[in-house]
């Protein structure tokens, strides 16, 4: 059985020209590629992440040529809430705007309840929560679009839990409720926050994750992708990076002044069930 992707693109004719994005922990899988469709629309981005210097230039570099965008860069780390303002006022000082604030920088521990780690549940649900929240705060008013990208592979916080993944899925239940806060008390200014939550997405970590788990229980992988891991997508197939980020770019245009404070699942009917 083969992975069931398929090659896509798309674009939302330069709508974002002229507009700044700020997308953390965008050097890599999900992120990138919201990184990409809002370049692909017009906008201006700054990554966010961990990485190697060599590496993110080159991510930087091509983006630019790519999309004939501004690209920078921070390596702010997303628990540290003076970083995180530091990050934003360059942002502002080096740019001018922030338009576009994609909160998707995220950690996850797995371990069962008795045995979790309590400095990793802290850990955990201080950079998805506190580090969401301290970012909205600190981005300006002026901000036209705010959007929360759920970063981690196989989550809907309306599903109720994951088994060994509890500092995850409490983190991901109050992002829901925080998404909410935020769209009301913005509401007035302009500005619209939602919640993308999706399934299991296609990125290099589940490449690894498949490996490690046809290893471990000793089966094909074929039989990892549709059993295990997207045993609860009826689609039986993951999203893509490139599913995300058109989503996103959407909810960062003008066509989606009017969706604000929702949590939006890409889960191929995940929560049908």
């Amino acid at each position: 059985m083969n992975i069931p992707l398929q090659t896509q693109s798309f674009e939302l004719k330069q709508a974002l020209t002229g507009k700044v994005s700020l997308i953390t922990g965008s050097t890599s899988g999900i992120g990138l590629g919201i990184a990409r469709a809002l370049a692909s629309a017009g906008s201006d981005i700054v990554l966010n992440g961990f990485g190697k210097p060599e590496q993110v230039a080159d991510l930087q570099q091509e983006i630019a040529a790519d999309y004939r965008v501004r690209v920078t860069y921070s390596a702010a780390d997303m628990s540290k809430p003076d970083a995180i303002q530091k990050m934003i006022e360059h942002t502002l000082c080096s740019s001018g705007r922030l338009d576009i604030l994609v909160n998707n920088a995220g950690i996850q521990h797995v371990a069962a309840l008795q045995n979790f780690p309590p400095e990793m549940g802290r850990h955990s649900r201080h950079q998805s929560l506190v580090g969401l929240s301290y970012g909205t705060a600190c981005a300006p008013c002026h901000a036209r679009q705010q959007v929360g990208a759920n970063h981690q592979h196989r989550f809907g916080p309306w599903l109720g839990g994951l088994s060994y993944k509890s500092a995850y899925v409490a983190a991901k239940h109050g992002i829901v409720g925080l998404t909410k806060v935020i769209a009301l008390e913005t509401a007035e200014q302009g500005i619209t926050c939602n919640a993308i939550c999706p399934g299991y997405v296609y990125t290099p970590l589940v490449e690894a994750q498949i490996d490690g788990q046809a290893k471990a229980h000793g089966i094909a992988r074929e039989q990892v992708i549709r059993d295990v891991l997207l045993a609860q997508q009826p689609n039986k197939r993951f999203a893509t990076v490139e599913e995300l980020g058109a989503l996103t770019a959407f909810l960062a245009s003008d066509a989606a002044a009017s969706i604000t404070g929702t949590a939006l699942p890409v889960d191929g009917g995940w929560t049908a069930h």
